[in-house]
């Protein structure tokens, strides 16, 4: 679908710099009232407070679809946009309902089954097809304006067109342009006016940006349509000209971490998480709602280099586990707005109730996903789990890695590549996936495998194979080999997630753990027989692998010979449809071990 230039121009209020002022002016302006009142010499003032969330990842509901119960965990976390909604609305009484703004920066649209079946199963694309439920219930909530997140073009660019169709709010994203003309594709930014009686309105300006990993990890979706330029180079092009619009505020959403750091090495000449770069070093930012890291940022002072003023960020925890608020003062000068003070606080989702408003809206969307998740697909011999998986070979994930080799087997059968041996890759996404024996359903599977990623096939050397390995093996923390392993300190190094490490079938190796990294894999065979720098595999990898996501060497430039677009949660649900019954017999094998100095750590 070609990118739909008129509907953009038609959202917005264009200026001949193709700027969008989306619904901003046409909006009806919020009424405010000042404090101080202007008597005497007293200036006049004014409070406004911006909400913000972020990486929502579908979440409209305290539920695990996986464990079909209540969301739990161990720090008493609560979750969903029914939740955050008694938050805000509790925010819009304190604060005055015409003195808040509503944002979020990004990762709407997947994450849980809910959204998952609104994409696929009953797409929200369909002739006559159903409301997004996000949309629904961020329409009732009231959102005044989103950011994209890398997570919306998932499903591909049609599907999200309909989202923002569905959308009472704009889908902002500065630096997501048209590959050819390199206009934003999307709203750049959102006005609103807040009027106070007696003085100017105060001018608020939210500059949208996303991620540039899009383009690697979406590229099958975005290539030689969209182009995701750098956020700071982006924000210096677009602040100046909100503050020549007269916006006495500017704040920022972005879908960019605030650590400086990016997952996918060099291949981008743009920083992934550089909100606090873009705080550094553009000035006329006041506060920046920090998304994407799924971390929790109460309050992060940054001082601009140009101007030595301070920008303050804040990035609530994902899920809508909390809410961010910005609580800005200003004072009239001379006839014009200024901000004399921003402070950032974060509220918890757990300290309130549901909002029973968005809870009865979408009750029918959540029962049927209910009940497509408890479908049950087969029968496992045995209970299979990741509780060990990040350390031992466990069969869990060796299920993962036989299906992705089937389904490759299949698509290349009767190509010039079908006698090339197939190796997959698998990384331990879960710590708490859980195949329980007797009935399997679709939930029990999608646990194992959280995102909705599709399966490539590329082709590798073996050399490329070892140096992946190697990459993979810098996963673990250096232990010597008379020290006492702790479980729980021997992964992560680096910071390095559980999804960044990878299983690798149809070799064998070794991974000593006791030397430096870099020089890990021993006795890496194929076939029995020492590897063969030389020998040619087809390698089965996930897009996001196949991409470039987690900068694995050679895997991204390798030659890709098929890919499709069925998740690969789909491939394993039919595999064991299939099958009726899960017999480790069928999937799990040694194909590795951690070792020190040859001997087997467990």
């Amino acid at each position: 679908m070609p990118l739909n230039r008129r509907r953009f121009l038609e959202r917005s209020a264009a200026t001949g710099a193709g700027v969008a002022l989306a619904g901003g002016v046409a909006a009806p302006a919020a009424e405010a009232h000042g404090r101080g009142g202007g008597h005497g010499h007293r200036p006049k003032r004014y409070a406004l407070t911006v909400m913000g969330t972020t990486d929502l990842h579908g979440n409209v509901f305290n539920w695990d679809y996986f464990k079909d119960a209540e969301y739990a965990d161990d720090a008493g976390n609560a979750k969903g946009l029914a939740r955050v909604a008694t938050l805000i609305e509790q925010v819009r009484k304190e604060k005055g309902r015409r003195n808040t703004l509503l944002l979020d920066a990004g990762d709407t649209i997947q994450g849980t089954p809910l959204t998952y079946y609104f994409a696929k199963v009953e797409p929200i694309t369909a002739k006559g097809g159903p409301k997004h439920p996000m949309a629904q219930a961020m329409n009732a909530i009231g959102y005044d304006a989103v950011a994209l997140g890398n997570h919306e073009f998932n499903y591909g660019i049609e599907t999200l067109r309909k989202f923002e169709d569905q959308c009472d709010f704009p889908l902002l994203g500065a630096n997501a342009v048209d590959a050819k003309t390199l206009k934003p594709a999307f709203p750049p930014y959102f006005m609103k006016k807040f009027h106070v009686p007696g003085a100017p309105p105060v001018k608020v300006a939210v500059l949208g940006l996303t991620n540039p990993g899009i383009a690697i990890w979406d590229k099958a979706y975005v290539q030689g349509r969209l182009k995701f330029p750098g956020l700071e180079e982006q924000a210096a092009k677009w602040v100046p000209k909100l503050r020549s619009m007269g916006a006495d505020v500017v704040v920022v959403s972005a879908h960019s971490g605030s650590s400086g750091t990016s997952s996918y090495g060099d291949q981008l000449p743009y920083v992934e998480n550089a909100a606090a770069n873009v705080a550094k070093q553009v000035p006329g930012i006041d506060a920046i709602l920090v998304g994407h890291a799924h971390t929790e940022i109460e309050e992060l002072l940054v001082t601009n280099d140009r101007t030595g003023k301070t920008v303050v960020l804040s990035e609530p925890l994902c899920y809508a586990e909390r809410l961010t608020l910005f609580d800005f003062e200003l004072v009239l000068e001379k006839g014009r707005w200024r901000v004399e003070s921003v402070k950032a606080s974060l509220r918890n989702s757990n300290s309130v109730p549901d909002d029973e408003r968005i809870t009865r809206l979408l009750e029918d969307e959540h029962a049927k996903v209910v009940a497509y998740v408890n479908q049950v697909v087969g029968t496992a011999t045995e209970k299979l789990t990741t509780v060990d998986a990040r350390y031992k070979d466990a069969p869990i994930i060796d299920l993962i890695n036989k299906v992705q080799e089937d389904v490759v087997r299949a698509a290349l059968a009767g190509t010039e590549y079908a006698a090339l041996p197939v190796l997959s890759q698998a990384s331990p996404f879960s710590r708490t996936s859980e195949i329980p024996a007797g009935e399997v359903t679709i939930r029990d599977l999608s646990s194992l495998y959280v995102y909705d990623n599709t399966l490539v096939a590329k082709v590798m050397t073996g050399a490329q194979v070892r140096a992946y390995l190697e990459f993979s093996a810098e996963y673990y923390v250096r232990t010597a080999a008379g020290a006492a392993v702790d479980v729980d300190a021997l992964t992560n190094a680096g910071g390095r997630p559980d999804y960044n490490y990878d299983y690798v079938s149809g070799v064998q190796y070794d991974i000593d753990i006791a030397q430096p990294a870099g020089s890990r894999i021993k006795n890496l065979s194929y076939g029995g027989a020492p590897l063969d720098d030389a020998q040619r595999f087809v390698f089965a990898v996930n897009n996001y692998r196949a991409n470039g996501g987690g900068a694995f060497p050679h895997v991204a430039s390798a030659t890709e010979v098929w890919s499709e677009s069925t998740e690969i949660r789909t491939r394993i649900a039919e595999w064991v449809t299939e099958k009726g019954v899960l017999d480790p017999k069928d999937f799990a094998s040694v194909d590795w071990r951690l070792t020190r100095d040859g001997t087997p750590v467990f």
